[in-house]
């Protein structure tokens, strides 16, 4: 039965509480992946690095691991999404991928053709390696299919290859759910999806991360986000302690024991971003419980906007600094921050004026609740 509540006139809205923590590691991940490109595309960091060599070496190399924070935490809300009481039950697998994908792709080409565009611009103001040459038919085909990688193509944008992974390792979840929730009966339900992710996790922790060849295809990448769907399976309240026990042991020795074959950091990372989410991953904060707090959730609301719209944005600003300011590294560590106020505002925008509408247009095609990952 729907619950509906009347307004008050002259009375607040108040924003129903989220999950603010998963909201927190969000934004943090989404800025530290914008001041990895900026760091590492562009030349705006190679001027600005005298004035501080060991933070843009950091950002260059090290900010890129952010991206296991989006996948624990995608797989974490996939499973709240697709099997929220830890038992997979009856989906069509083609129409929850469907939406998922209508979700993600138009806002996608939207901002892959302002890179375009971009790269077009930036190309008349400096010569660098981060402009993509003009896309051909096929090109642009390819990343409207979340195919880019696969097919060999050269992504318009940074970040464009974790859109695919993301729908690739969505369409997977979506799968195994199907799968698993054709078996009659409660308690082998129960515990089947637990098993086939382990497997999974633990075949790809194993073998496919382990191997870059497999970096174009969800498999090099389920163990971090089957480590999120297991996350919200062991953090039910509902469960008794031994099944949490166990369910905490399936996350931890698959994991420990890839990591004493092959230590990896990304996989320590994405090991402690489980814990965090096993532990308070489930604990809903309304905004205004702690300063900042609607800050933070408004920058999460925006987070997928910010991640499409900024490479665009910072090769802009790139561009203009190289030709119209002087290489000295003051100037252009401000131009660093530039760009990275700028993303932030252009993905405030890009979210009221792209993502926002594109959704209201597809909402008519819905027939369930979206389904949400790290960004949305």
């Amino acid at each position: 039965m729907a619950v509906v509540v009347e307004k008050v006139p002259g009375a607040k809205t108040t924003a129903p509480p989220q999950f603010g923590l998963i909201n927190l590691l969000k934004v943090i991940a989404a800025q530290l992946i914008v001041l990895h490109h900026l760091a590492f595309y562009g030349p705006m960091a190679d001027y600005a690095r005298p004035l501080m060599p060991d933070v843009i070496d950091w950002l260059g190399s090290f900010a890129r691991i952010a991206v296991q924070v989006f996948l624990v935490i995608g797989g974490f809300l996939v499973a709240k999404s697709l099997f929220p009481q830890g038992q997979p039950g009856a989906i069509n697998p083609l129409g929850t991928v469907w939406r998922r994908y209508a979700k993600l792709v138009p806002p996608f080409m939207v901002a892959m053709l302002c890179a375009v565009a971009a790269s077009a611009l930036a190309n008349r103001w400096m010569t660098h390696d981060s402009i993509s040459a003009p896309p051909d038919f096929m090109q642009l085909a390819a990343h409207a299919l979340l195919l880019q990688g696969v097919l060999g193509y050269d992504s318009l944008s940074a970040g464009a290859w974790y859109v695919a992974i993301d729908f690739q390792l969505y369409a997977v979840a979506a799968l195994l759910v199907w799968l698993c929730g054709r078996f009659s009966g409660s308690a082998l339900r129960r515990w089947l999806m637990p098993a086939v992710v382990v497997i999974g996790v633990s075949t790809s922790l194993l073998y496919f991360n382990r191997d870059p060849d497999w970096d174009e295809w969800a498999p090099y990448f389920f163990g971090s986000y089957g480590l999120g769907i297991m996350a919200w399976l062991a953090s039910d309240p509902k469960r008794r302690p031994r099944a949490v026990a166990l369910l905490v042991a399936m996350i931890l020795v698959p994991t420990l024991a890839a990591l004493v074959l092959d230590f990896r950091l990304r996989i320590a990372v994405a090991l402690v971003v489980t814990c965090i989410l096993f532990l308070f991953g489930r604990a809903r904060i309304a905004s205004t419980s702690y300063w900042g707090m609607s800050a933070v959730n408004r920058l999460a609301q925006i987070s997928y906007s910010v991640f499409l719209i900024h490479f665009p944005v910072c090769l802009l600003v790139n561009a203009a600094f190289a030709r119209f300011v002087p290489p000295a590294p003051h100037y252009q560590a401000l131009g660093m921050l530039a760009a990275w106020a700028a993303s932030l505002l252009a993905g405030a925008l890009f979210y009221r004026c792209v993502e926002v509408p594109l959704g209201r247009m597809l909402q008519s095609a819905k027939t369930s609740p979206s389904p949400r990952t790290a960004f949305v």
